[in-house]
């Protein structure tokens, strides 16, 4: 591997008053970053969070951490791939994993019904986003505990690596999502200089402007789950075959004969029993299916991280947007589906409502509805918004089961227990 692709502009690190000076070991500092999120709550957490399909609910079906898995394996084989073509660009598979890692350990309990629920409770308060959560954990409270929070002194490469949106709550205009935080600008700075990124970038669609390390977990993202979510849904039985066929039919117009070919494609994994396999092999035509194009930018000059741009071939592209959008509409499209996650939203939102009632009124002695330390916090601050963030870390660091037990304990008149924790 080139030690010159990356510079000490990649490996310096945030050193602020929620993170701390490195102690330097063995270990590169990607490595640390890397094992950083690895061995943490936040991270673990993902084994019972929503997917697609509720987790716990059976034992094959693919949570937020196998998914993350996942994805990582799948990035650092894109990485091996690239570098074929274009051997001076050696893209740390350290680096690169503990973005894959951190990509949705931001992601609140009952999958994107949940990241509504929070958002529209936050409006208020700077809004609820899975990308800002994450960027918020891994620099504010990755390493909290009793007594304190804390970031993990991410390296500058990380965090651009994560940053897939960069576009402010303040400049969202009437979009409801893809931002980040107001007071995340400081990261914008860290990053790349400025906060004013469509600016010195001449457009005002600063979410399009990726890291290399971004792109390739971007796209490793979109392979993951446009095959394996396809696979689960037909274990699941909402992707029959005769379902994708009339859903075929009724869309022929509009597909091309590309489309069609692979819709035939799919049918016949499913008629052999097949579907499995097929896909697994699929992911390595996929892989091939991307290449690098050299590019210029402001930060072109100050790392090579800005440097490429990942190009996919038309059939890939092509490929990956029909299974994408034959999940949308038949599998999270499905009645069943959308029922479970309106009952998570639902159980989210009555449950936020709760707490927000009792932490945010004028009551000066609130009772105590989350663990104490986390109410400690809470009430050490004065401000509605820094209560209200403080409520939205705790709510969307919850997993599913536990957003389900928080809920029984205090809304569920029929349920109640001393010793079961929370």
């Amino acid at each position: 591997m080139s030690v010159d692709f990356y510079r000490a502009f990649d490996r310096q690190y945030l050193l602020d008053a929620a993170n701390f000076k490195r102690t330097p070991d063995y270990r590169s500092v990607f490595h640390q970053d890397r094992d950083r999120i690895m061995f943490t709550p936040a991270f673990r957490r993902l084994q019972a969070k929503t997917q697609v399909f509720q987790a716990g609910e059976y034992d094959f079906y693919r949570t937020r951490l196998t998914h993350s898995l996942e994805v990582a394996n799948i990035a650092k084989s894109i990485a091996v791939w690239l570098q074929k073509s274009h051997r001076a660009v050696a893209i740390d598979p350290n680096l690169l994993e503990a973005v894959c890692f951190a990509h949705d350990i931001g992601h609140p309990p009952f999958g994107h019904a949940g990241e509504r629920v929070l958002n529209q409770i936050m409006e208020p308060y700077g809004g609820f986003e899975g990308n800002a959560q994450t960027l918020r954990i891994l620099t504010r409270t990755i390493y909290s505990q009793p007594g304190g929070r804390g970031g993990m002194s991410p390296t500058r490469a990380l965090l651009d690596g994560v940053l897939k949106y960069k576009r402010l709550h303040r400049d969202r205009g009437t979009d409801t999502n893809h931002f980040i935080y107001d007071d995340q600008a400081e990261i914008l700075h860290f990053c790349f200089g400025t906060t004013d990124l469509p600016a010195v970038l001449g457009t005002s669609d600063v979410n399009r402007f990726h890291s290399l390390e971004c792109q390739v977990m971007d796209l490793a993202d979109d392979i993951a789950y446009s095959c394996f979510d396809i696979v689960d849904g037909w274990k699941a039985r909402f992707l029959a075959p005769d379902r994708l066929a009339a859903w075929r039919d009724k869309k022929d117009s509009a597909l091309n004969r590309h489309q069609r070919k692979y819709i035939d494609d799919l049918l016949g994994m499913m008629a052999n029993n097949r579907l499995q396999p097929r896909m697994n092999a699929l992911i390595g035509k996929l892989i091939t299916g991307s290449s690098l194009k050299p590019q210029k930018n402001f930060m072109s000059r100050r790392t090579n991280r800005h440097a490429y741009r990942v190009h996919l071939r038309p059939e890939t592209k092509n490929r990956i947007s029909l299974h994408k959008e034959i999940c949308r509409e038949l599998i999270f499209g499905s009645s069943a589906l959308q029922q479970i996650e309106y009952k998570g939203g639902n159980i989210l939102r009555q449950l936020a409502c709760s707490l927000f009632s009792n932490y945010l009124d004028e009551a000066s002695h609130p009772a105590v509805l989350v663990p104490h330390d986390i109410h400690r916090d809470i009430i050490a601050v004065e401000s509605n918004s820094a209560r209200a963030r403080l409520l939205c870390d705790h709510l969307s660091g919850m997993t599913d089961a536990y957003a389900q037990r928080s809920y029984k304990r205090l809304l569920d008149p029929d349920y109640g227990s001393i010793s079961e924790l929370i």
